[in-house]
C-alpha cells in the first residue's frame, strides 16, 4: 500500500483519489460517493466524506468551503482560482496566473503571517446564461 504524507493510501482511498482525479467539476461529497459507489458498491457515505475529510486535512485534495454552499473538492492542489455559478453553484477552475503579490500586499497590511490566499469569481455559467435567454416553452 503506498504512502502519503501523514497518512496510508488505503484502497478506499486510492478509489476516491482516482474518481476525484477524473473530474474537473469539483464535487461535492455526495457526488463523489456516487462515483465511487460504482467501484465499491458497499462504501458508506461517512466513509467517503471521512476520507474526503482526511485527505484534504493532509493536503492530497483541495476542499473548496464558501459560506453557505456544499463543501466541494478539488484533486489539483497546486494554487489555482476558481469560478462558481452564481445561478446553478457550479464550480470551475479559472485558467488566470495565481497573483503571488497579493500575499505580500496583505502581509504589509496586517500584523499576521500570511500563508496564502484563495479567490473565487462568481458569474453565470453558459448553460445557466443561454437557458436565461430562451423563451420557456409553454
Amino acid at each position: 500500500m503506498e504512502q502519503l504524507p501523514n497518512m496510508r493510501l488505503t484502497t478506499q482511498r486510492q478509489i476516491i483519489l482516482e474518481e476525484l482525479g477524473k473530474v474537473t467539476s469539483h464535487p461535492t461529497a455526495n457526488e463523489v460517493y456516487d462515483m465511487v459507489r460504482k467501484r465499491l458498491p458497499r462504501i458508506g457515505l461517512g466513509t467517503v466524506y471521512r476520507n474526503l475529510e482526511l485527505m484534504a486535512e493532509s493536503g492530497i485534495i483541495l476542499k473548496l468551503e464558501v459560506g453557505g454552499t456544499q463543501k466541494r473538492f478539488d484533486a489539483t492542489v497546486e494554487n489555482h482560482y476558481h469560478i462558481r455559478c452564481s445561478s446553478c453553484g457550479k464550480v470551475d477552475d479559472i485558467e488566470i496566473p495565481v497573483q503571488d503579490q497579493i500575499n505580500a500586499m496583505a502581509a504589509e497590511a496586517t500584523d499576521y503571517e500570511i500563508l496564502g490566499h484563495h479567490i473565487e469569481f462568481s458569474g453565470v455559467c453558459k448553460d445557466c446564461s443561454e437557458k436565461k435567454a430562451k423563451p420557456a416553452l409553454h
